[in-house]
């Protein structure tokens, strides 16, 4: 039984009672009035904002009741209400209030996601003006309904081909909407109807932007899947097209007023069974295979977006670029610093700790301390911490060879001193236990003091007096580069007994450095030095030194330095992502269209939602890839110019900085994907 508005006054009222008794009468003859309608309205209204507290109403309280199987018409001029009429009908708008069911379900109780659902699976719409995306051929337009329902590629190609066939297109499948004509393209928009059975056909001047012949065309095709049994909604304003339908519903200014039997075209149809839907499994596998394919859709949109605008796409990854690899040659030349101050450390002792008298570095009773003896060393030397061990025992002294007269500071140290150091001999010996025991007269002068006593002349053999002590050079250091010390400094190094009985005449030491043996903790044997010294000493009266603590605090600096820079670097970065949210809010604003056509076709909030964030994140991980790559060319263009340090690209930074830009697109992509999700069908399709 179908309901007639009424509120429409007058004689309208008297046209409409009449008509509906004769649609009132002939559905019960055909269907029986048990049967529950397709689709039911009551008291439809629909109400448009004009800003501010005011609005219009465009539909007054609309009630209708469609059957299955029926073709009907709803006509009426520009302006009358009737494409809004559809566009709730096909749940693509919702009403201001009043009731819309589906099957005997109210609609107002559908989330987003259930709506979308209905559009995918249970309408099929065909729009005046196609609606077809422009970058996609014929068959993948058709093929877009099947994707969101998550059937497979296989079955939505071999369906998109048999549709396409049936509509006489098979041979142009291949070609894109621009490639098409009118009609052509408006029969591509009903195979996409079809495309998940079409249940309801919702179309709205389906012959509007037609010929005369490509509109019969489509008619008749309308009329044909009439008969096999599907529903059939014609929006129109031309009675010649309305006269196609078994049943005509006249709306004017938001109201019915007249309902009517076409008599002429009411005749039986042939129902439709489940051969004529796509079935849609709803199992794990089905669903995570939709999953995938709406995923491969979405990034295959977001890469043709990308394509498309080339240059907006660059400019866009112009700031995540340069925040990237700003970030990337930081945290490079932090570790090629710090890696430089470790092996700098290593060069002077590897795991070295140095035992001085005193509370600390500056102390100035040290002087007076001299308990640190030999035997305290012999005492050290014994522990299995101990590798190898020197005391030091050094003091500045004029140096004299021939003419040459310089201020050179010589050590007295241990034969063990040249391995705790690290140091070798570049030419000549080093002394050894034989030289420490007997009080030789010999000296290993470093490669300084090689350079300012003897120029190009070979020191080996030659004597240098040492204050008033002349020693023989039996060796010359290899040069080290060392950070600490001074570089124009001279060293000479003899044996310490030598030092102690024939320069300074003193039995106490000035330092005692022990190397630790390899697989031993520098920490462990720090603790056992310092008790073992307090214990003989009954006091702390020193204290100790570790080459691992120095390593530590220089690289705890240097890495407090990258950190600083790094945060500084990020600054580019949010800058970049402002801009990728910017960018992406106009993508937003030109694709509305887009939006639409694919939430008309079934497209979820999640799928639009999913689509932008994917663009937003490729333009992110391009443009985060970009900068590593650039990184790599700041790190070579800084080696031409700069030796000393060497940037060290870290696997570890490079991961990050390709995380941190992705997050940069999921963050500042977000607001834009959201917004596109969030838009209404109706609204988005209405913009050009």
């Amino acid at each position: 039984m179908t309901d007639v508005n009424s509120s429409v006054p007058g004689a309208d009222t008297n046209i409409a009672g009449a008509s509906s008794g004769t649609a009132i009468a002939h559905r019960e003859e055909t269907t029986g009035s048990s049967e529950r309608p397709l689709l039911e309205v009551k008291d439809i209204r629909r109400s448009f904002g004009l800003g501010g507290s005011e609005s219009v109403e465009i539909l007054h309280g609309i009630n209708l009741k469609i059957y299955q199987g029926e073709m009907v018409a709803i006509i009426g001029q520009s302006g009358s209400g009737k494409s809004t009429l559809m566009n709730i009908l096909g749940c693509l708008d919702k009403p201001t209030s009043g009731e819309y069911r589906i099957s005997g379900v109210e609609t107002s109780q559908l989330d987003a996601d259930e709506l979308a659902r209905l559009r995918r699976e249970y309408f099929g719409f065909i729009f005046q003006r196609y609606h077809l995306l422009g970058h996609l051929r014929a068959a993948e337009n058709v093929e877009i309904p099947a994707i969101y329902a998550g059937i497979k590629s296989g079955r939505r190609a071999a369906r998109a081909e048999e549709l396409l066939n049936r509509l006489g297109l098979g041979d142009r499948s291949s070609h894109r909407p621009g490639e098409l004509s009118g009609g052509q393209q408006q029969r591509v928009s009903i195979a996409r109807a079809l495309m998940n059975g079409g249940q309801v056909i919702l179309a709205d001047e389906p012959t509007g932007a037609l010929d005369s012949r490509s509109g019969a065309e489509v008619m008749e095709i309308l009329e044909e899947l009439h008969r096999q049994g599907h529903t059939v909604i014609l929006v129109t304003h031309d009675s010649k097209i309305a006269a196609h339908a078994g049943r005509i519903i006249e709306i004017k200014d938001g109201n019915i007023i007249a309902d009517r039997i076409n008599e002429g075209k009411s005749g039986t149809r042939n129902p439709l069974t489940d051969a004529d839907f796509v079935k849609l499994n709803p199992h794990f596998l089905a669903q995570f295979r939709s999953y995938v394919d709406r995923f491969r859709e979405a990034f295959k949109m977001a890469a043709i977006a990308m394509i498309s605008h080339k240059m907006r796409t660059l400019l866009t990854m112009l700031g995540i670029i340069i925040g990237i690899m700003a970030v990337v040659s930081v945290v490079a030349l932090g570790q090629g610093a710090s890696q430089k101050v470790i092996n700098d450390i290593s060069a002077i002792g590897t795991n070295t700790i140095s035992v001085y008298p005193g509370k600390d570095f500056g102390d100035i009773r040290s002087g007076k301390v001299q308990t640190l003896t030999v035997q305290d060393m012999q005492a050290l030397d014994r522990q299995v911490f101990t590798d190898a061990i020197t005391p030091d025992r050094s003091s500045s002294l004029l140096s004299q060879y021939r003419s040459v007269s310089i201020n050179a500071t010589v050590h007295g140290v241990s034969e063990q001193f040249f391995r705790v150091k690290g140091y070798e001999a570049a030419a000549g010996r080093l002394f050894g236990r034989g030289d420490v025991k007997d009080l030789s007269q010999v000296a290993v002068i470093d490669a300084k003091a090689a350079e300012r006593f003897f120029g190009e002349e070979d020191p080996i053999g030659k004597v240098i007096i040492f204050g008033k002590l002349p020693c023989q050079i039996i060796g010359v250091l290899a040069p080290s580069e060392s950070p600490f010390g001074n570089e124009n400094a001279v060293h000479a190094y003899i044996p310490y007994t030598t030092m102690m009985s024939k320069v300074v005449h003193e039995r106490f030491l000035g330092s005692i450095t022990i190397r630790v043996r390899e697989g031993m903790s520098n920490a462990v044997a720090q603790e056992s030095i310092e008790h073992l010294l307090e214990m003989r000493h009954g006091s702390k009266d020193f204290f100790t030194n570790s080459s691992d603590t120095i390593m530590k605090t220089i690289t705890k600096t240097t890495d407090t330095f990258t950190y600083l820079i790094s945060a500084i670097a990020v600054i580019s970065l949010i800058v970049g992502g402002i801009g990728v949210m910017n960018i992406m809010l106009v993508s937003v604003t030109e694709r509305t269209k887009e939006i639409g056509i694919r939430m008309a076709v079934g497209a979820r909030q999640s799928d639009i939602l999913q689509q932008f964030l994917i663009e937003a994140v490729l333009v992110c991980l391009l443009g985060g890839t970009l900068g590593v790559i650039c990184s790599y060319g700041v790190g070579y263009v800084f080696s031409l110019f700069v030796q000393a340090i060497s940037m060290q690209f870290s696997t570890t930074s490079i991961i990050a900085a390709v995380v941190c830009s992705s997050l940069i697109g999921v963050i500042f992509g977000y607001i834009p994907a959201r917004n596109a999700a969030r838009l209404n069908p109706i609204d988005a399709l209405a913009r050009e």
